[in-house]
């Protein structure tokens, strides 16, 4: 039996990573040095390099607030794992042939539900379509996420 690689790579994104962000810093950085020569004048190139250092400034800030939607994206794969496990342990099946039939925001509503009723609303979600508001109108042992972000 051959080794297979085990590398765990990591994901960038080309944009936000390699084109986005670096430019973003460079012209925060280069519009903050330009505005600080001319800063105090009244004059439009004062005002030019005090524009041009708002959007870089403001543009880098956005770029690094995006690191929010990638914790998100975890939360959500953890979400996932947890219902999968806590269906596991209820009912001693696997949770996969359902959630195949069921969309993110479903499974993220199926978390609030109590062990005693998960295994039931799950099928009944399958079966009936049930939206995620109509999921969590029929949780009775609601369950609140006080760790989401």
């Amino acid at each position: 039996m051959a080794d297979l690689p085990t590398k765990n790579t990591p994901k960038y994104s080309v944009w936000h990573h390699f084109i986005l962000l670096p430019a973003a810093f460079i012209i925060a950085a280069y519009g903050v040095r330009r505005y600080l020569n001319v800063a105090g004048d009244d004059s439009e190139i004062s005002r030019l390099w005090f524009s041009v250092m708002v959007l870089g400034v403001v543009g880098l800030g956005v770029l690094l607030l995006l690191r929010q939607h990638y914790a998100l994206k975890l939360q959500d794969r953890l979400i996932r794992l947890e219902v999968r496990q806590r269906y596991f342990e209820v009912t001693g099946q696997s949770f996969r042939p359902l959630e195949k039939q069921l969309a993110l925001k479903q499974i993220l509503s199926l978390r609030f539900a109590g062990d005693a009723e998960l295994a039931a609303l799950a099928q009944a979600t399958v079966g009936q379509k049930l939206t995620p508001k109509d999921i969590q109108g029929r949780i009775t042992d609601f369950q609140f996420d006080t760790m989401r972000v």
